[in-house]
């Protein structure tokens, strides 16, 4: 064997790190395809998860014959539910309506018809009102819901809407990007 036949035989340095390279481009674009499909399933599993509860909300309105309400804010939302001796909405103790937080990068934006329906407080005192607790939707015991679109968006893809409404009579709707008939 000479020593021309063995030295074609193998891969040289060059070739050798060219495939590193490309292996390692490769590997990156994976890691960042993969970050931004982690963050649309977390983003889905949120919105999911508030789904979830306001039909469950509702239903235990019906139920237990009492209105519930939903606050919702920039950080996050709780649940609350109206107590008929003090006459005031009060945090919900159950453990399944805690409070829960949005991730930083996801955007809410509630719209709701008119204003705000609301019970009695049993007292005209405006200060005292003023810093009352008031939900932005209720779940009425009537089967009612206070009217409501709820739109949801990554900072990162804002042209990926999801969205959550009802018109107060019928069930809760979830429209997510691709729903045939949305104008996504």
């Amino acid at each position: 064997m000479s020593y021309r036949e063995s030295r074609q035989s193998g891969f040289t340095m060059i070739e050798i790190l060219v495939v590193l390279v490309l292996v390692g481009l490769l590997a990156s674009l994976a890691i960042v395809n993969l970050g931004g499909g982690r963050e649309q399933r977390e983003m889905t599993s949120k919105i999911r998860e508030l789904y979830v509860l306001m039909q469950t909300a509702s239903e235990q309105a019906i139920l237990n014959n009492e209105e519930l309400g939903l606050v919702i804010d920039e950080e996050g939302y709780r649940f609350v539910v109206f107590d008929e001796l003090e006459r005031e909405w009060a945090s919900e103790s159950a453990r399944l309506f805690q409070g829960r937080g949005f991730p930083e990068w996801m955007s809410v934006t509630l719209f709701t018809e008119g204003d705000i329906p609301r019970l009695a407080s049993g007292e005209d005192d405006e200060e005292d009102e003023e810093n009352q607790l008031r939900p932005d939707i209720v779940f009425y015991s009537s089967g009612e819901t206070t009217p409501f679109e709820l739109e949801f968006l990554a900072t990162m893809s804002p042209d990926q809407i999801y969205r959550l409404e009802s018109d107060g009579l019928n069930e809760i709707e979830m429209k997510t990007p691709g729903d045939d008939g949305d104008d996504f």
